[in-house]
């Protein structure tokens, strides 16, 4: 039976709501905070949570607007409970359990790296699992076994900055802005990705692990060695932007190799960039492997993903009770203790 969910997210700088029904979207709205922090570098809590409240009904009005549902056909209330910045979720969570009381409908919480997970849903309806999931974004990098939704299997993670972490904090070091990802990929298309060999952050005794802090001292040194008004921005970007790339590509198909696995997805943040798409795309024809990636517009944060998860977990009976408390911090393999 088809359900349809509506839906919010708030765990960062996006006050984002949405109605999917059945991994389709009949409306969502995102307003983003880039503006906000951009001068700051980065995102600074106290101003996102403010700013959540101020946006949240009007993100939610614009998205009843657009899907012109009623209330009595919408079967739940999604929203992003974890992980992320504390004063963010409370906002969103807070949200969604006076909407579940105001309407007597049931309350999901969904951890937000499943939300990611289920964005490859929405590009590809018919995508069932197993499949293997790059999950790289903002504050994640990490390799996931999907058996079958709801069960998750860690293979690899990042041993210290995510990758969205990385391109951030070099981006401020070329003096490219916030956000960094978008910043770097505009610059790197002017460059030479192999102008400067930079250290992929091989772990030994963890292969599918990822490490990118050595990769941000190499860049910050490399910086170091010319005048500011000598640095070659465009080389640097294309160099640093082709390193991640490569380190994401080779452990996401040696993964893949150890698990058996011909599916692959890519969602999150990082999984935007035009150079990863089709480094992995290429590398991963050439072993007659199919990839999945969502529309960039699901690549960072949206409330439409939110609803697809919350949707699949209302269909297995899962609802979280209205004592449902925000959490910075939860392992994707222990979503579950976000439900009764």
């Amino acid at each position: 039976m088809a359900l349809t969910v509506l839906a919010l997210e708030s765990s960062c700088d996006e006050t984002a709501a949405a109605v999917v029904r059945d991994r389709q979207i009949l409306g969502q709205a995102i307003a983003s905070q880039i503006g906000l922090h951009g001068p700051w570098g980065g995102v600074v809590p106290e101003l996102a949570a403010r700013e959540h409240v101020t946006a949240v009904n009007r993100v939610l009005a614009e998205t009843q607007a657009q899907a012109q549902i009623p209330w009595a056909a919408i079967d739940g209330i999604a929203v992003t409970a974890a992980p992320g910045l504390i004063g963010s979720l409370l906002v969103g969570v807070s949200a969604a359990k006076t909407l579940a009381l105001m309407h007597n409908k049931p309350l999901i919480g969904v951890h937000h790296l499943e939300g990611h997970l289920c964005s490859v849903l929405l590009a590809d309806p018919d995508l069932i699992p197993p499949f293997l999931c790059l999950l790289v974004s903002g504050g994640h990098s990490s390799l996931v076994w999907v058996p079958a939704f709801g069960t998750y299997q860690i293979l690899g993670q990042t041993r210290d900055d995510a990758a969205g972490e990385a391109f951030d904090k070099v981006a401020r070091l070329l003096g490219l802005g916030y956000p960094g990802g978008p910043a770097i990929e505009r610059a790197a298309r002017e460059g030479n990705p192999k102008a400067y060999p930079l250290p992929p952050g091989r772990i030994a005794e963890a292969p599918l692990d990822f490490s990118f802090s050595g990769l941000k001292t190499a860049v910050r040194r490399l910086c170091e060695k010319f005048p500011p008004e000598a640095l070659p921005v465009a080389d640097i970007a294309a160099s640093f932007q082709h390193t991640v790339a490569e380190a994401l590509v080779q452990r996401t198909l040696r993964c893949a190799e150890q698990v058996s696995a011909t599916t692959i997805a890519a969602v999150g943040g990082v999984a935007a960039n035009t150079h990863l798409r089709s480094r992995l795309q290429a590398q991963a024809a050439d072993r007659g492997w199919r990839v999945v990636f969502p529309p960039l517009s699901l690549c960072t944060d949206n409330a439409a993903m939110i609803g697809c998860a919350g949707g699949l977990r209302l269909q297995r009976g899962h609802v979280s009770p209205l004592s449902l408390a925000p959490r910075s911090r939860l392992n994707l393999t222990e979503s579950d203790q976000l439900y009764r």
